[in-house]
């Protein structure tokens, strides 16, 4: 069964929407971003988050004593990527500390997932480009993909049934679940309820 994933809370309030929602990811950024949060901050989220979502830290060639710090302190339980890390940092990373991975990979032609099969992450998270573009790519390129995916880059409420045909492990959603550049309680809920297969209370 696909999970969905929200990703880039900053607010108050958008706890409050994902604890309502119940996705089984949030996203909480550390890296460069107009959704970038404090340490501090998200820490103080994470108290307020439903014990049942899991917290994924978001991060671009951070140092490895940051994302271990946050990962033992409980803020974050999962590290996603999106730098120019290494098959070493990543190594190094999940041996400091057992932090499961999810690497971001951008898929821009025919042969890509070639080169990601042996990737050491847990994940792969494809995107059409580097530090979340909230575009789609070529979904047509991943056919075959068997390394266990995350897929991102503008998907939202509209084309969400085709990317769940591509049978991910999760979909991430930022974008597509803000209006105006927050998030938006209500398309959070149906954004859930819809990848949870649920319409007007029903599953479907």
């Amino acid at each position: 069964m696909t999970r969905i994933k929200i990703c880039g809370l900053f607010r108050d309030c958008d706890i409050d929407y994902v604890n309502e929602a119940a996705p089984d990811y949030i996203g909480f950024v550390f890296a460069e971003s107009r959704r970038r949060i404090s340490a501090e901050k998200a820490a103080e989220m994470r108290k307020r988050l439903a014990p049942s979502i899991i917290p994924v830290g978001v991060f671009a060639d951070a140092p490895q004593d940051e994302v271990i710090r946050l990962f033992r302190e409980g803020v974050i339980e999962i590290a996603q990527l999106h730098g120019n890390e290494d098959e070493d940092y990543i190594r190094k990373l999940k041996q400091g500390c057992g932090v499961p991975v999810i690497k971001a990979m951008q898929v821009k032609k025919s042969g890509d997932i070639e080169s990601f099969k042996n990737a050491s992450a847990d994940y792969l998270l494809l995107d059409s480009g580097a530090g979340g573009t909230g575009k789609t790519f070529d979904w047509t390129l991943i056919a075959g993909m068997e390394k266990p995916f995350f897929l991102a880059g503008g998907v939202n409420l509209e084309n969400l049934d085709a990317a769940l045909k591509l049978s991910p492990c999760a979909v991430d959603i930022s974008s597509g679940a803000e209006t105006d550049g927050v998030k938006d309680r209500e398309k959070i809920l149906r954004l859930v309820h819809r990848v949870r297969g649920i319409k007007n209370g029903i599953y479907t």
